[in-house]
């Protein structure tokens, strides 16, 4: 596979002894690893990870820390166990243990010599455009005046309509923002096993460079009780770094050192050869649905395959309310192919369906230069 060019060097980042050069890295590290088994915080884990970005920074190299925690942070004041279930009720956990958790960092990277800033995030910073282009800004600020960002979702404002959902998927969103030159995603396993870690006999994948090495694997879409994610959102955080020309290393947190240094631990997701533009990356892992589209295996091709605009007569049945300017997924029998913004209300597309005449001749229902081929570890469409 082609090497990944750095973002500030255009030096090739092709493996992972190279993240030890590499000049900016993103590092997120989940609610399980800063928790202990009864839901109190880790300090210890804390005072690790930051002494590990504090010396990186000192020797000139930039870290995004992602971190994951508020809510965690907040259960015990609060005289909870389990993360909450309705949405309010996170958001007030949220808003105790947000400042509890920032004041936690603060106070182990000054004692490194190191200043730390917070920076919360919702999807809606990333899905428009001035908010992107702020937040791109601040955080490039930041870490030229020698500052480390510590990002988090902004869960106290949050709401399922724009919540990123995990941290996980937050991540490769920054990652892309900040233009980094590797992903480091830090959890309670050492890697990304053939099967339940706890199982006899499983084995540890060392590289994934495509679907083809992850083919018969099983995986477990839970985490933990304070935790949102699980091994499944680690590899759809993957595959959205690796997708947009960023390699990956996935381990658990006791080994950040390692992973940072370069070291073989771990998982290594290697990247495609080219970053996805901003806004096709938007289009492909931010933006917000409104509806599908159906089309049929020869249209799934044109746009998963060879990137063509979605043209009328491939459009097989209409799924939703939307409006033109909406974004929509163009779904092939094989599964989601693209995210695009579709041009027509969903009741013409509806009618346009019924007119057999000249049908070819109406303008793209969704346009190339709007579309996102929705891809897999390996760079292929998922319709496919």
């Amino acid at each position: 596979m082609d090497p990944v060019t750095s973002s500030t060097t255009n030096r090739p980042l092709a493996n992972r002894e190279l993240i030890a050069r590499a000049p900016r890295v993103v590092v997120k590290i989940g609610s399980s690893s800063l928790t202990r088994p009864d839901g109190s915080l880790n300090y210890e884990q804390f005072d690790q990870i930051s002494e590990i970005i504090a010396k990186r920074a000192a020797q000139g190299r930039q870290v995004v820390l992602v971190t994951s925690g508020s809510i965690a942070a907040g259960l015990a004041p609060l005289g909870m166990s389990e993360r909450p279930k309705d949405l309010a009720t996170q958001q007030a956990v949220a808003a105790v243990g947000q400042g509890m958790l920032l004041a936690l960092y603060s106070e182990q990277f000054a004692l490194h010599g190191q200043q730390a800033a917070q920076v919360l995030l919702t999807s809606d910073d990333l899905v428009r455009r001035q908010s992107n282009v702020n937040a791109a800004r601040a955080l490039d600020t930041l870490l030229n005046l020698g500052v480390t960002p510590i990002v988090n979702e902004n869960d106290v404002v949050a709401t399922d309509e724009i919540r990123f959902g995990d941290n996980d998927r937050l991540a490769a969103l920054v990652a892309h923002l900040v233009r980094a030159d590797a992903l480091v995603l830090l959890t309670d396993v050492d890697g990304l096993y053939d099967g339940p870690p706890s199982r006899p006999g499983t084995k540890r994948i060392d590289v994934v460079t495509g679907p083809e090495d992850l083919e018969g694997i099983e995986v477990t879409g839970r985490g933990s009780s304070v935790g949102t994610g699980g091994m499944v959102t680690k590899l759809e955080s993957a595959a959205i770094a690796t997708g947009s020309g960023i390699p990956v290393v996935l381990t658990s947190a006791d080994q950040a050192g390692d992973a940072l240094a370069g070291r073989p631990v771990g998982t290594w997701f290697a990247a495609r050869a080219h970053r996805l533009s901003a806004r096709r990356l938007w289009l492909a892992h931010a933006a917000k649905p409104r509806g599908s589209v159906l089309v049929d295996a020869g249209a799934a091709a044109a746009v998963g395959e060879r990137q063509r605009s979605l043209l009328a007569p491939g459009v097989t049945e209409v799924i939703g309310d939307f409006e033109a300017g909406d974004v929509v997924e163009v779904i092939g029998p094989d599964g989601l192919v693209a995210r695009g913004v579709v041009a027509y209300h969903s009741d013409e597309l509806t009618e346009l369906l019924a007119e057999t005449a000249n049908r070819s001749q109406l303008r793209p229902v969704v346009h190339r230069d709007d579309l996102a081929v929705v891809r897999d570890l390996g760079g292929r469409a998922r319709g496919r």
